[in-house]
């Protein structure tokens, strides 16, 4: 008869570990290992707030230039008399980042073949068009330059490509005129 618990296997069992020795070196880097990669992690996590020597980021100039405010308050005297730029000023100022490269499609300052049929259409409806915006200009009416000015500039924008468009009366000479 054959026993149920006969197998070539039931030979004693043995691990990796089989003398004492390094019992002692397996439980000691066990413990070792785990904190030295605690260690290792923090000082990773923690060396990008520091500093580094030699840098200037907590000089009084660095850290008044970080805590700047965003924005500013302008008080003008409503009385004071009202200095009207001219038509290149203005289109220096704003226009002449898309109209000096024609990004965004916008005609080139000079470019007769864009500007004349626009010039066509007569300076009320160029002027209604950057006061509104078209396309991908934006509207520049209400902004830091009167109506006026913005007059102004398409006037200069019309007649550096051929037209033949009149600079528009000042507001006050159109009130003095009109009494």
């Amino acid at each position: 008869m054959s026993d149920a618990h006969d197998h070539d296997d039931d030979g004693p069992h043995e691990g990796p570990i089989k003398t004492p020795k390094q019992l002692i070196v397996t439980v000691v880097l066990s413990f070792l290992v785990p904190i030295f990669a605690i260690v290792l992690l923090v000082k990773y996590v923690g060396a990008d707030s520091k500093p580094a020597a030699g840098t200037r980021s907590l000089e009084p100039e660095a850290v008044a230039q970080r805590i700047q405010p965003i924005g500013t308050i302008v008080l003008k005297d409503a009385s004071a008399p009202a200095v009207l730029r001219t038509g290149e000023q203005v289109y220096t100022a704003v226009c002449s980042a898309c109209h000096g490269s024609g990004a965004a499609g916008a005609p080139k300052l000079g470019d007769e073949a864009a500007w004349g049929p626009r010039i066509k259409t007569g300076y009320e409806a160029l002027l209604t068009s950057a006061l509104k915006g078209k396309g991908a200009m934006a509207a520049q009416g209400g902004g830091e330059y009167s109506d006026f000015e913005i007059g102004r500039a398409v006037v200069f924008l019309a007649n550096k490509a051929g037209g033949k468009l009149e600079e528009p009366k000042a507001p006050q000479a159109a009130a003095s005129a009109a009494n």
